[in-house]
């Protein structure tokens, strides 16, 4: 068993063992178990980053055993620049997810436990497959815990919510089947990525395939007009399942756009750009001002996350290297950034159970630390400079005005809205004087508040100041999907 392998299964293996032995009665056991597991998935993902070698576009760590002999479908594994930092921030979100459910969630405590840590395995499964019904069965995987998160741990919609999100997600990957089934038989009986990328398709086979994982990818990231499932879910889901799916969850549909549409249609993409560049364009500009008017905490930064989600599609579609760098690199940004954003709305509401704004103000006068967190991350949504919200958000607009002026100076306008909205919200939940009596009888974070939250805003900063790991591992990968992007497949 490889080292991918081992970041696959070392969680789920963890998760098997925590639905086999947990009681609610056993609860601070299964937790010390839920965490010891993450901290070990984090741990084997290590050497994915101190062994891999920079300067080569290659897949590195691959591992390929037959899996359905019948139809040529392999257990195949690899990582390249592209996804590497992906299979490290999924286990390091889970850690820090585990963390922040350790009081909040008192029944059932071995099953929510165990869905993250099978969640968490099988997302690594989505970023590191290299066939595409390998990548498809993980990819539909990920469904089943989350639908369980919201369902069984959610809010007074909890249902209405789950079910929102598994028929959206799942009615999109259906498309993505068929035409994993069309490049099937087109390549001959193969369903390997790498002999697809190589396959001469005709103008019109390249459109299905485009707009055929479009519809898979777009709902996941998601795009609008597909996101109206999103600030649903967000404001039912646990807050651990809210953290996830902010952070994780929907860079898998970004994920997608580089592992598929963009390398196996390279003609359609170039064609159909001005289409995805308009979606972007829309998700930045206009659902940024949409999350100016939220009174509910979640849904404004859901809405954040789908214009912040913008910036990523958009940067992939103008086909730069700084766009496409800086579109990754955001992904890894808005993990950090939004997941502690809505942890930090989690710390509120285990305290108050209220996720209004008008139910707070005042906050820094009794949470004056946590209110310190919450302050560097607010700044870190509105893309301050020397936190990890700058770097891909700065990048995407580079490369835009680089390809065209206008789309660069419409993009940078939601550096203007993502700082109207998040320091808006924040003035009125945490300065000035105390309103209410629950504000008044808050207490400040405790240590386990205080590890999780610290976690977060190291890699914050860390990002923000020194991003040249990050962006050293992924350039040659990137340089590789834009020049392969560049040469057209048509027969």
């Amino acid at each position: 068993m490889g080292l991918l392998s081992l970041a696959i299964w070392t969680p789920i293996f963890f998760g098997v063992v925590l639905l086999a032995l947990g009681r609610d009665e056993q609860a601070r056991s299964v937790r010390w178990i839920a965490l010891i597991g993450a901290l070990v998935s984090f741990l084997v993902t290590l050497p994915l980053y101190s062994g891999f070698e920079l300067g080569t576009a290659a897949m590195q760590f691959v591992e390929k055993a037959a899996w359905i002999d019948r139809f040529d479908i392999n257990y195949h594994l690899g990582v390249d620049g592209i996804s590497m930092w992906f299979v490290l921030l999924t286990a390091f979100i889970n850690v820090v997810v585990i963390i922040a459910s350790w009081e909040s969630i008192t029944s059932r405590v071995n099953q929510y436990m165990a869905a993250f840590l099978i969640l968490s395995g099988l997302m690594i499964g989505v970023f590191v497959a290299l066939d595409g019904m390998l990548f498809y069965v993980f990819f539909e995987a990920t469904l089943i815990p989350m639908y369980l998160i919201i369902g069984i741990w959610g809010g007074p919609k909890k249902i209405y919510a789950a079910f929102k999100f598994f028929l959206y997600t799942l009615l999109g990957s259906l498309l993505m089947l068929i035409a994993l089934i069309f490049l099937y038989v087109k390549s001959g009986g193969s369903f390997d990525l790498t002999t697809w990328y190589t396959l001469p398709l005709s103008a019109s086979a390249q459109t299905f395939l485009f707009f055929a994982f479009f519809a898979a990818f777009a709902v996941k990231v998601p795009m609008w007009p597909v996101h109206t499932w999103l600030p649903d879910v967000h404001v039912e889901a646990p807050t651990g399942g809210s953290a996830v799916l902010a952070a994780i969850m929907l860079k898998l549909g970004a994920y997608g756009f580089l592992r598929f549409s963009m390398p196996i249609a390279p003609d359609a993409a170039r064609e159909w750009a001005w289409l995805m560049i308009a979606l972007s364009l829309i998700a930045v500009i206009y659902v940024g001002l949409v999350a100016m008017v939220q009174q509910d905490m979640k849904k404004l930064v859901a809405y954040s996350s789908v214009a912040h989600m913008g910036f990523v599609t958009l940067g992939f579609f103008i086909f730069n290297d700084l766009g496409v760098s800086g579109g990754i690199v955001q992904m890894i940004a808005h993990a950090f950034v939004s997941g502690a954003m809505f942890l930090c709305i989690g710390v509120l509401y285990d305290r108050v159970h209220s996720r209004e704004i008008a139910s707070y103000g005042g906050v820094v006068n009794t949470m004056p630390k946590f209110t310190a967190f919450a302050l560097l991350f607010a700044m870190a949504n509105c893309g301050l400079p020397a936190t990890a919200g700058f770097v891909g958000e700065w990048m995407v607009i580079l490369g835009a005005i680089k390809f065209n002026f206008w789309i660069g100076l419409g993009a940078s306008t939601a550096l203007i809205f993502g700082a109207a909205y998040t320091l808006w919200m924040f003035k009125r939940v945490y300065l000035g004087p105390v309103t209410n009596d629950d504000v008044k009888g808050l207490t400040d974070i405790n240590g386990r508040e205080f590890l999780m939250l610290s976690l977060l805003a190291i890699a914050v900063m860390v990002m923000g100041i020194y991003p040249k790991p990050f962006t050293d591992v992924m350039d040659s990968s990137v340089a590789s999907l834009l020049k392969h992007v560049a040469v057209s497949k048509l027969p």
